[in-house]
């Protein structure tokens, strides 16, 4: 898989070997880890699902994360994304929607000794005020619009990447330049939708 994401053009050092560290079938059900080390995305239950490995590292490389980071993901899932994050950054937190899904990523995290990383159970749509300022917010589900509260909950000179759209999506990162925010467009994606509590 990290040789396919070397072909694929990924060249930061610490997200290969990140990569190479977390085991990626260990947050599949046991039913789909024979999918584990494919680049594609694979069902992890409650209608969704753990990311094509190349879209991840792009979004990874994209945000040129340091070690002293402090990192919001959004639809963590199954916690595979905040794992790798936690080899990049200083602190991750990671909010899901579906208990199911946060119980069993916690779990992971706690087998495999990730103390940095922490996933709590709720609606992310408008982030995690409590815990902002974050040096990067990443979302990996996708909201038809940018939701707005997000950049305020960003440090200076931070990142917010996301994919955007409900059809047609595509990967965008946030930036500020003079003072405003402008969106910059990565390439075109597929992620299943951001929801917000009913």
């Amino acid at each position: 898989m990290v040789s396919l994401l070397r072909e694929y053009g990924i060249r930061d050092r610490r997200v290969l070997d990140a990569f190479l560290a977390i085991p990626r079938h260990v947050f599949l059900p046991p039913a789909e880890a024979e999918y584990a080390y494919r680049d594609q995305a694979v069902h992890i239950g409650c209608g969704q699902t753990i990311s094509q490995p190349y879209v991840v590292a792009l979004m990874l490389e994209t945000l040129e994360l340091k070690p002293g980071y402090k990192v919001l993901e959004i639809g963590s899932g199954s916690g595979y994304v905040a794992a790798l994050l936690s080899l990049l950054v200083k602190q991750v937190i990671g909010i899901e929607l579906e208990r199911t899904l946060a119980d069993r990523s916690r779990d992971v995290l706690k087998e495999l000794s990730i103390g940095n990383a922490e996933i709590i159970c709720g609606n992310g749509y408008a982030g995690y005020k409590k815990r902002s300022p974050y040096d990067a917010i990443l979302l990996s589900a996708a909201p038809e619009a940018l939701p707005e509260p997000l950049l305020s909950q960003l440090k200076p000179g931070g990142k917010l990447l996301l994919p955007v759209g409900k059809f047609d999506q595509l990967l965008v990162v946030y930036e500020q330049e003079n003072g405003a925010w402008k969106g910059r467009v990565i390439t075109d994606v597929r992620f299943v939708p951001l929801r917000k509590e009913a």
